[in-house]
């Protein structure tokens, strides 16, 4: 079973890029970044409360793949119940395990690609891939504003800019599993690059693996 670890910071490209590679080796894809969102939004879909300890861990517990399907978590009450799921260690545990068996057992059983920021370091650290997707603070925030803009939110550079200075301090600073690249990971700077030139110097490093 070949496991492709993909780990950097908001706005790199990772999550095009593993969606990409997945479809292109026909690997079953994991977006990291759903599951907790998923959790919250299961127990709030059903009236409960996504911050009790008890219903949010048994939720995670029983968390599917199927469930990542949902359209309503990439809006702002999914962001608000996720941050209530990831504070309680019982959850994390649980949706750590769960990265863990999809990695393990991707559910179309020839290889999984998994993308977010402790893959390669913390949840798959044997994995026969890792990559770590990079680009300047600056060219990231650019590419969030567009993204803002594009879903009709509106934005102010400067204030994306603060924002991903922070949460990138926060990520790499952090003392549990904090932001770097796995060893022996592809550094893949994408401040220059767009989504086919990434993807092509990605497929190039999985053909000399003998994997593509």
């Amino acid at each position: 079973m070949t496991i492709i670890a993909i780990d950097g910071p908001a706005a790199a490209g990772k999550g095009t890029l593993a969606r990409r590679l997945a479809a292109a080796l026909g690997f079953d894809y994991l977006d990291t970044g759903l599951i907790y969102r998923a959790v919250g939004m299961g127990l709030a879909r059903a009236g409960q409360d996504p911050a009790d300890p008890a219903l949010a861990e048994a939720a995670a517990r029983a968390l599917t793949p199927e469930a990542l399907g949902a359209g309503d978590l990439r809006g702002d009450d999914a962001a608000q119940a996720a941050s209530k799921v990831a504070a309680i260690p019982g959850v994390r545990a649980a949706l750590l395990d769960f990265q863990r068996r999809f990695a393990a057992h991707p559910p179309g059983g020839r290889g999984a690609v998994l993308d977010g920021r402790d893959i390669g370091t913390v949840v798959c650290p044997a994995a026969e891939v890792k990559m770590f997707v990079d680009a300047s603070v600056e060219k990231r925030a650019e590419r969030r504003l567009k993204e803002l803009q594009a879903a009709g939110r509106g934005g102010i550079y400067a204030d994306v800019l603060a924002d991903m200075k922070e949460r990138d301090d926060r990520d790499r600073n952090r003392s549990v599993a904090p932001l770097k690249p796995a060893e022996g990971a592809l550094l893949l700077d994408t401040s220059d690059l767009d989504a086919d030139q990434a993807f092509a110097a990605a497929l190039s490093h999985l053909r000399e693996k003998g994997i593509a």
